[in-house]
């Protein structure tokens, strides 16, 4: 449960330092650190996701 809470954050964070990067930073090398961090966390978001889509409740009591 907490590693999907922990997923979505990193979803959203992601989505604002790509908006930063995008439009409001004017200095390259911070631009491209930016990017790197944030597309690191939708990467890891991802996984996340795909291990909890096929480890998840199995239906067994």
């Amino acid at each position: 449960m907490w590693l999907s809470f922990y997923a979505m954050g990193f979803m959203i964070i992601s989505m604002g330092l790509i908006h930063l990067s995008r439009t409001k930073i004017t200095n390259k090398f911070l631009k491209i650190l930016f990017a790197v961090i944030a597309y690191g966390l939708l990467i890891f978001s991802f996984f996340a996701m795909i291990y909890l889509v096929f480890n998840g409740p199995t239906g067994g009591a």
